[in-house]
């Protein structure tokens, strides 16, 4: 097969393209390679395709050159949803649940359910355009405080705008961390495969983590107790004191447990009235920092961590503690919607 000159450019611009049809540039390689000399046979191993490929392909060219290569039927109209049909699948999503008592829709369950009028690609499409995911679930929890747009607004303000020459520190403590030993030895990571622990373990008991963030520096004051109490509360307020030059104004801010609240924490703050205690919104953890340094240590350390004894655990959390605090990094707190009031269901972006 000759080509000409022009033609033989149009073919290698049709075979080279990369945003062309596949079929146009298969077209192109398969009379190029007629064009080169190259069998039948050669060309089927080459192309992927037989005989009957070969030879219609080959014959429109001849009577038609390049013209001949373009497919004589393009296909089905793509099929288009109408707002009736979008409506519908809407509406079934989201106010009705699968007659068999599943919890959620799948793209196939719903268009099974349609009666096969629409395909479950068309389900999905449908869904993808309104960003519905019906197998994702989260959950939430509002607020019940009757103050709680003064006391979040207490505590954000102390993160935007603290007050000068005092400290404000974010406290809490994580509880009942296991120290979990594993039976089988650690698997380490290596190429293509993820390290992998025993499913077996020995527990040797537990331990709390009173943490005191410091919401202008980001360092972190760390203690263990063997228990969370009231009283270890307080000498962990007694640490925090302690570690603050004299006199100098302190700002705490702590959740509702029933262990910031006693009589010990009462007495503490009558014998230091530099110390100010603020307390965040009930089931409003998001709004204390420390959280976030609890989530860090988490990943960090216990959730993967091997711990031989109690004593073992309390080792590598303090060292941990202290390796952080060479490099401490605060919180970016901002209000997500200035324009917007503070309620049980506001968001705050964190960076």
């Amino acid at each position: 097969m000759k080509l000409t000159k022009t033609e033989l450019m149009e073919l290698q611009r049709q075979a080279s393209a990369r945003n062309g049809q596949a079929d146009s540039a298969r077209h192109a390689r398969l009379i190029l390679l007629l064009s080169e000399g190259l069998t039948w046979a050669e060309i089927r191993v080459k192309l992927d395709c037989s005989d009957s490929y070969i030879d219609r392909w080959s014959k429109r060219f001849a009577a038609d050159r390049l013209a001949g290569l373009f497919a004589r039927h393009a296909g089905r109209e793509r099929y288009k949803v109408t707002d009736r049909v979008e409506a519908r699948v809407l509406a079934w999503t989201t106010k009705r649940k699968p007659a068999d008592g599943s919890t959620h829709w799948s793209s196939r369950k719903l268009a099974a359910e349609l009666g096969g009028a629409i395909s479950h690609m068309t389900v999905a499409r449908i869904w993808a355009k309104h960003a519905i995911k019906s197998h994702r679930l989260e959950g939430y929890l509002s607020s019940n405080d009757p103050d709680f747009e003064s006391k979040a607004a207490d505590v954000i303000g102390l993160y935007l705008n603290p007050p000068q020459h005092a400290a404000v520190f974010s406290v809490d403590e994580k509880t009942a961390i296991q120290a979990l030993d594993r039976k089988d030895p650690v698997l380490p990571l290596s190429p293509g495969r993820a390290e992998r622990h025993g499913f077996e373990y020995f527990r040797h008991g537990t331990l709390s983590l009173y943490a005191a963030f410091n919401t202008k520096t980001g360092e972190v004051l760390g203690k263990t107790a063997a228990r969370h109490t009231s009283a270890e509360f307080v000498a962990f307020l007694i640490d925090i004191v302690a570690n603050q030059p004299k006199g100098k104004e302190i700002h705490v801010i702590a959740d509702n447990l029933s262990a910031h609240k006693t009589k010990q924490v009462e007495q503490f703050l009558g014998e230091h009235p530099n110390v100010h205690m603020h307390f965040t919104p009930t089931y409003s953890s998001w709004l204390n920092q420390v959280e976030l340094w609890f989530a860090k240590i988490e990943r960090d350390v216990i959730a993967r961590g091997v711990f031989t004894s109690v004593p073992d655990l309390k080792r590598k959390l303090m060292r941990y503690i202290r390796q952080y605090n060479k490099q401490p990094k605060p919180v970016k707190w901002k209000y997500f919607d200035p324009s917007r009031r503070i309620t049980s269901t506001s968001t705050v972006t964190v960076q």
